[in-house]
C-alpha cells in the first residue's frame, strides 16, 4: 500500500529536509514517528527537498507499508510522535504510480522579506531581513524577466546535481504589506538555491545596485560567480505541489500571507 502525506514544518532547527548522519532532518524525524506507528523500516519520497533553515507549508511524502491502519493514524497518531515544529496535515491512498517527487508537475515557492532598519525578534527565521532601502517598481521589473524557459547556470549552486539547468518560471509576483515584501515563485521545478540565488539578484536591484535588465544579463552568462550572493534562507517557504487531476489532494496550496486589505499593499 502506499500512502500519501502533506505535512508542514519550520525548517529553522534541522539540517534540511534529507536524511543525513549525525544531524536532526525533517526526513529522520518523519521516518521515526511513522516507525512508530508501522512498527516496521519505511523510506519516504518527497516532493522536493528543502535545504537547511527553508520552511513548508505544503510538502508532499510518500511511503510503502504493508502494514494495515486507519488513515487517521497516518496523521493523529503520526504527530504524536513529531516535534511541534513538524505537522501531518493530511494522508491518503494513492496507487503505485503516484511518485512524490516524479509525478509533481509544478512547485510553488514563496519568499516572506521583512525591510526594516533592525531586524525582527518575532519574525526571526521567518523572514529574510534587509534593511537597504527597496523599490518596488524595480523589483517588480526584475523579477518579470525570469518567466519562461531559461538556462538558471547563474542562479545554481555549485552542489547542484541537477542534469539539466534549464527549467520553467511559470508565475512571479510581489506583494508589499510594509514593512514586509512578499515573492511568489512556480515553476516545473527548481535547481538547488535557485530561488535565493534569484532573490539575491533582485534585491539588489530594489536596492539600485543594478537596472533590471540585469537578470536578462546573468541568465545569458549562466555564469554563478557574476551573479549576487545567495540570500538567507530564513523566509523561503515551499508553499504548494501540483500534481494530475487524477490524484484529488485536499490541500495543495497555501500562502505565507497573514496581512489584509487593511495594511499598505501594492499588488501588480
Amino acid at each position: 500500500m502506499r500512502i500519501a502525506l502533506c505535512i508542514e514544518y519550520d525548517g529553522s532547527d534541522f539540517s534540511g529536509w534529507q536524511k543525513q548522519n549525525d544531524v536532526e532532518s525533517i526526513q529522520g524525524d518523519i521516518e521515526k514517528a511513522l516507525e512508530s506507528i508501522a512498527l516496521e523500516k519505511l523510506d519516504t519520497y518527497a516532493s522536493g527537498r528543502t535545504d537547511t533553515g527553508v520552511h513548508a507549508l505544503i510538502q508532499i511524502i510518500h511511503f510503502d507499508t504493508n502494514i494495515e491502519r486507519p488513515i487517521t493514524a497516518w496523521v493523529r497518531g503520526v504527530n504524536t510522535f513529531l516535534p511541534p515544529s513538524i505537522r501531518v496535515l493530511w494522508a491518503q491512498a494513492v496507487d503505485d504510480t503516484f511518485h512524490a517527487r516524479y509525478s509533481a508537475t509544478q512547485r510553488h515557492y514563496e519568499y516572506l522579506v521583512y525591510n526594516a532598519s533592525m531586524p525582527s525578534a518575532l519574525w526571526a527565521n521567518k523572514a529574510g531581513w534587509i534593511h537597504d532601502a527597496l523599490d518596488f517598481n524595480k523589483m517588480k521589473e526584475a523579477i518579470h524577466h525570469f518567466h519562461g524557459e531559461h538556462d538558471f547556470s547563474a542562479f545554481r549552486s555549485s552542489e547542484c546535481q541537477a542534469k539539466s539547468p534549464i527549467r520553467t518560471i511559470t508565475h512571479t509576483s510581489i506583494e508589499n504589506y510594509h514593512p514586509f515584501y512578499l515573492f511568489k515563485f512556480s515553476a516545473n521545478g527548481f535547481l538547488h538555491h535557485q530561488i535565493r540565488n534569484m532573490m539575491g539578484a533582485i534585491l539588489y536591484i530594489g536596492k539600485g545596485n543594478y537596472l533590471s535588465d540585469y537578470i536578462n544579463e546573468l541568465l545569458l552568462s549562466k555564469d554563478r560567480t557574476k551573479s549576487p550572493p545567495t540570500f538567507l534562507p530564513d523566509g523561503l517557504y515551499l508553499s504548494g505541489v501540483d500534481y494530475d487531476a487524477r490524484y484529488v489532494f485536499p490541500l495543495m496550496r497555501r500562502t505565507v500571507n497573514i496581512f489584509d486589505n487593511n495594511h499598505s499593499r501594492l499588488d501588480r
